[in-house]
């Protein structure tokens, strides 16, 4: 993503019945906002959660054309919109979208402006706000109900996208939910994992489709095997500039996800992800690895699969719509642009 800056254990089952879950412990908000009044709209100070598949973040409010309709919706349909788009719609999106926040990410509104909100996303760090991800949202795609368990174990999606259900036999489609997504979960069945929603009660997941972790400690360190092999699960996706889930990435949208699904959390966009990792020489790389490109500044990223190749998110051109691809290293568009690599994993 180019722009602003880099531009851009198991546990026995006890009173959950069934549930196995890896390591102990849970998680907290940030301490930077108040907590508000469960179920009331949003306002400057309060924590709120996102009540949509994901939330689009933009620049400025009002930025939006009568083809964006469907992101701004709740629910949203982001399949729509994107096969909406045209390529020249899609270009128009470079520079007016900041990032996107996941069905139930926690997020602090900062400001507010009719019927839109300024919120920080939480767990995107970036050098523009120590808090979060800055970005105009619709007040309607949030809420201040937070899920209940919300300091327990949860579920993280690990398919591309999957189904949220009404019911334990995975039957009626509730909303379509992203890799990396995390909803407390309360109980499980030998099918189905019983999460919590912020505003829609309890809801049923397959239980292929995730993996339930007391809390972020307790995922297992990662290799680059495993980064990899999660990349290929979107091999052909269509290019999203500040996409971040199952629906479309950028190309720093992917590796931040990437990582944050493995519990290693780096910042969101490409430069900033450049200076906070280890230095790696270039004959030296290995797969997991991130490679960037740019002149004067970063302005891309893709991360190295081994044997020369490394798996690409580019950004549209005029004339072609990219797609999440591999590529030689040595035959990258970018490679006269290659401006080193990092490395996150130990």
């Amino acid at each position: 993503m180019t722009g602003k800056f880099s531009r851009r254990g198991v546990l026995k089952a006890g009173a959950m019945s069934g549930l196995v879950i890896a390591g102990v412990g849970g998680a907290a908000n940030p301490a930077a906002a108040k907590e508000p009044e469960s179920g009331g709209a949003p306002g400057v100070g309060d924590v709120a959660y996102v009540d949509v598949a994901a939330a689009t973040l933009w620049v400025e409010p009002d930025k939006d054309r009568k083809v964006d309709a469907p992101s701004l919706t709740n629910p949203v349909d982001l399949r729509a919109w994107l096969a909406a788009m045209s390529l020249k719609q899609r270009r128009w999106l470079i520079g007016n979208l900041e990032t996107q926040g996941l069905y139930g990410q926690d997020v602090t509104v900062t400001a507010e402006s009719g019927d839109w909100v300024h919120v920080v996303v939480h767990g995107q760090p970036t050098p523009r706000d120590e808090r979060g991800y800055p970005g105009w949202v619709l007040r309607s795609q949030l809420t201040t109900q937070a899920p209940s368990g919300s300091d327990g174990p949860f579920a993280q999606v690990t398919d591309a996208t999957t189904w949220l259900y009404d019911d334990a036999t995975l039957s009626g489609e509730f909303m379509e939910i992203s890799y990396g997504n995390r909803l407390p979960c309360l109980d499980q069945t030998d099918t189905a994992l019983k999460v919590a929603t912020p505003t829609h009660g309890d809801k049923w997941l397959c239980v292929d489709a995730a993996t339930v972790y007391a809390s972020e400690d307790a995922i297992p360190a990662p290799s680059g095997a495993d980064l990899v092999a999660d990349a290929k699960m979107f091999l052909g996706l269509p290019y999203l500039w500040a996409g971040t889930a199952g629906f479309g990435f950028d190309c720093s949208g992917l590796t931040h996800s990437l990582h944050k699904a493995h519990g290693v959390t780096i910042p969101r966009d490409s430069g900033p992800q450049k200076d906070a990792g280890t230095p790696v020489a270039a004959e030296e790389m290995r797969a997991g690895d991130l490679l960037f490109y740019g002149i004067d500044r970063v302005h891309h990223v893709g991360m190295h699969i081994g044997d020369g190749h490394m798996i690409d998110a580019r950004t549209n051109t005029d004339k072609v719509e990219q797609r999440i691809e591999i590529v030689a290293v040595d035959e990258h568009p970018y490679a006269f642009e290659f401006a080193g690599a990092v490395r996150y994993l130990a």
